[in-house]
């Protein structure tokens, strides 16, 4: 279940920065338990995850900040808030079409990768292009930009964080910065300048993908 300890003070800590939990392989009574201390915002890295849980967690509000496959964004887009993860031009057009049949206009943030081992996320030198590309679709709505830092990175990669969306903020008035998850929340707002985060082991007691009461059957979707 939760750790409520852990989660004071992470909000705490936090300060002003938004936090948007990570519940992936986490169990519905473990997800709706959060809300209890004050979390109303979760994050899934897969589709398919996403469309097991999402009826019994309507209270809610869902972001995607996973890989997001262009085939898969049907099945979303009328479900979350934020898409954190747009990385290239092909999925801002699908995500576009999608929304413009829905008539609704989603807000994003621009994945970018600042690892070259990472699977995701655009290149430094292409960002530019790709904020330029979204901000002129009617149907999204740019908001910021999302990182995930290499494993124990130094302080000076969330200065460069926090320079490479300085440079950018006011141009494409960007909003939203998220960076930061358990193990570095903390240097991701100190130095990074993250107004938004994305933590999900601190919030509970059990390891991730144990089974527990509550657990739903998995969607099957092509």
């Amino acid at each position: 279940m939760i750790n409520k300890k852990n989660i004071e003070n992470l909000i705490k800590n936090a300060g002003d920065a938004k936090i948007v939990a990570a519940v992936k392989q986490r169990s519905i009574q473990e997800i709706n338990a959060l809300l209890e201390c004050g979390i109303d915002t979760i994050g899934e890295n897969r589709v398919q995850d996403l469309l097991a849980k999402y009826d019994e967690t309507r209270a809610f509000k869902w972001h995607f900040i996973g890989n997001l496959q262009t085939n898969k964004v049907k099945y979303i887009v009328d479900k979350v808030s934020l898409i954190q993860s747009v990385d290239r031009e092909s999925l801002a057009l699908e995500i576009q079409k999608q929304c413009q049949k829905r008539g609704i206009v989603m807000p994003v943030l621009i994945e970018v990768n600042l690892d070259e081992d990472s699977k995701g996320g655009v290149k430094i030198n292409e960002l530019y292009a790709l904020l330029k590309f979204v901000s002129a679709l009617p149907n999204l709505k740019l908001e910021g930009l999302m990182f995930i830092p290499p494993i124990d990175a130094p302080m000076q990669t969330y200065q460069q964080i926090h320079q490479i969306y300085t440079k950018h903020k006011f141009e494409f008035n960007l909003s939203i910065l998220s960076c930061g998850m358990s193990d570095d929340y903390q240097i991701a707002i100190k130095h990074g300048g993250a107004n938004m985060i994305r933590p999900g082991s601190i919030l509970f007691n059990s390891k991730r993908g144990e089974k527990n009461e509550g657990d739903t059957n998995e969607i099957v979707i092509v």
